[in-house]
């Protein structure tokens, strides 16, 4: 996990935190269904885990995403890169 701090007209401080995660995915009877979330050290290392667990047996895929925001907010962003088999809407994740 990587933390930025900005300040923003000398009065208020705004803190973002960016997390990369690697994810798998299986199926399940009604589709896919989400692995258990591994969090990495950097964009790099969640996508080579990603490309690691798409292909360990079991998996149908895995995503490697980076989250940059304000935590106090909630205020994120994605980003994303998919190996294998992931689901093409992934807000109900």
């Amino acid at each position: 996990m990587s933390a930025r701090t900005a300040q923003s007209e000398g009065t208020s401080e705004m803190s973002e935190v960016t997390y990369y995660v690697a994810l798998p995915f299986v199926m399940a009877d009604d589709g896919f269904a989400a692995g258990e979330a591994a969090e990495c050290l950097s964009a790099n290392a969640a996508v080579m885990r990603a490309e690691a667990l798409s292909r360990k047996s079991g998996h149908v895929g895995a995503l490697a995403f980076s989250r940059t925001g304000d935590p106090s907010s909630g205020d994120f962003g994605d980003a994303n890169r998919k190996f294998g088999e992931v689901p093409d809407d992934l807000s109900a994740l």
